[in-house]
């Protein structure tokens, strides 16, 4: 029989009546045997998430030296969503553990993985299913990142012989012993690891919203919605700001060929977006597929005479850049110029100077400009590289609503097109692509 692994969000979890939605979603496919699952969302606009709850609780650990007043209103919520789901679940004993235990842990993330934690709990207890905790079968290296070998192999044994299971989403163990999380929106990764892990059918991504948009409705009115979308074109995507999917979500079941299906838990009968591999894409003839694009950025331009010409000029500064522990998003050249485009709250005026004078010493460039104020904006499609004139298009379109170009950077693939302009053009250049592609 085929084997679906479903994730469920935050929203999805918010309170009692909202996890009653989701029994009905899981017990109405007789396939959807393994879940895991998000912290409690907000429940109303104003609301707090859990998740948030407990990094005021750990914020007052390391300034009080205690949880007692932050844990409180924690506890109230998971009170209530098991009374609401009229359970006879010794939630107060569980609660009692887990705040005994943040007190001893004294870490961070050990604090923020208790929402996903007790929320499985619940959850396990509720569908009469197992739960398994995922610092028992989730493994992260000494780097930090997954260890997928020692993970998928104990996640299928973990699951040998078992109908129906529940996981917490978000965490797992590190190299040293102790509870990791994974970056905010992690779940969605674990949710990837257990289907990798069972070979599953298809990994089911439950969320608030009934599939992926070509662009952020806050700024579009009604996008066009994306029926089917391919891997690289959703990592392109959620890697600039569309975040109903994460970014690193894609990688565990890209391997295994696994498509993915973003679902509404509120409109379960929505057909959602299909994420499929790429070799499995069908092209829907549209040019471009969606547009997403992220602010803040700051790029470092250096200009210097026969530059391309001068063996290990671009090795030279990137290493600035590695002993400062700084990640570069792009790196648009020329010639003679190079561009490093950085994300700007990864860098301090301190910092900032630091480098540049460091950048002065070891290459000598004949300009070293700062830009600060940036917005990243991609345009992406596989429709993109057989479609003659998409970049005139763009640009025109980008031009007729008055706007600078500030940086141009294509990949070879001729997949996405990055245009840096300033944060104050971000909206109205975003607004001016779609319009030109999708009206």
């Amino acid at each position: 029989m085929a084997v679906k692994v479903c994730k469920f969000g935050g929203t999805s979890m918010a309170d009692g009546n909202v996890i009653k939605k989701v029994k009905n979603i899981i017990d109405g496919d007789l396939t959807r045997k393994y879940i895991v699952v998000s912290a409690p969302g907000k429940r109303y606009s104003g609301d707090i998430k859990v998740t948030d709850m407990l990094y005021g609780c750990h914020a007052e650990l390391m300034s009080e030296g205690n949880i007692k007043e932050s844990f409180a209103a924690v506890r109230a919520r998971y009170v209530s969503v098991v009374k609401e789901l009229d359970m006879n679940f010794d939630i107060g004993s569980v609660l009692d553990e887990t705040e005994e235990r943040i007190a001893r842990e004294c870490s961070e993330d050990f604090t923020a993985s208790r929402g996903e934690y007790l929320c499985a709990r619940i959850v396990a207890e509720y569908l009469g299913a197992k739960f398994i905790d995922a610092e028992d079968v989730i493994f992260f290296d000494e780097g930090g990142a997954l260890d997928g070998a020692k993970t998928y192999k104990a996640v299928a044994e973990a699951l040998a012989g078992v109908e129906r299971a529940v996981f917490p989403g978000f965490y797992g163990r590190g190299a040293n012993g102790e509870v990791k999380t994974f970056s905010r929106g992690g779940s969605d990764i674990s949710g990837a690891i257990v289907a990798r892990a069972v070979n599953a059918s298809l990994y089911e991504n439950w969320t608030d919203v009934s599939g992926f948009l070509a662009c952020d409705p806050k700024l579009v009115d009604s996008p066009k919605k994306i029926k089917t979308i391919s891997y690289k074109e959703l990592r392109e995507l959620s890697y600039m700001g569309a975040n109903v999917l994460h970014c690193e979500s894609i990688f565990p079941v890209r391997k295994a060929n696994i498509p993915i299906q973003i679902k509404n838990t509120f409109r379960p009968a929505d057909d959602g977006t299909s994420i499929v591999p790429t070799a499995r894409y069908t092209p829907s003839g549209s040019t471009v597929t969606g547009i997403a694009g992220k602010k803040n950025f700051t790029v470092i331009f250096l200009e210097k005479s026969l530059m391309n010409s001068e063996v290990g000029f671009i090795s030279k500064v990137l290493d600035i850049l590695t002993e400062e522990n700084i990640s570069v998003e792009h790196i648009p050249s020329g010639i003679d110029t190079m561009s490093l485009v950085i994300e700007s709250a990864c860098l301090d005026n301190f910092k900032l100077g630091r480098i540049l004078e460091s950048i002065k010493n070891a290459v000598e460039p004949d300009i070293i400009r700062v830009i600060e104020n940036i917005a990243l904006i991609a345009t992406v499609g596989h429709g993109m590289s057989s479609s003659v004139g998409t970049s005139a298009r763009l640009f025109n379109a980008i031009a007729g609503a008055g706007i600078n170009i500030k940086m141009i950077d294509q990949g070879s693939s001729e997949m996405n097109i990055i245009v840096g302009v300033r944060n104050d053009d971000y909206e109205k250049c975003i607004k001016a692509i779609y319009g030109e592609f999708f009206k």
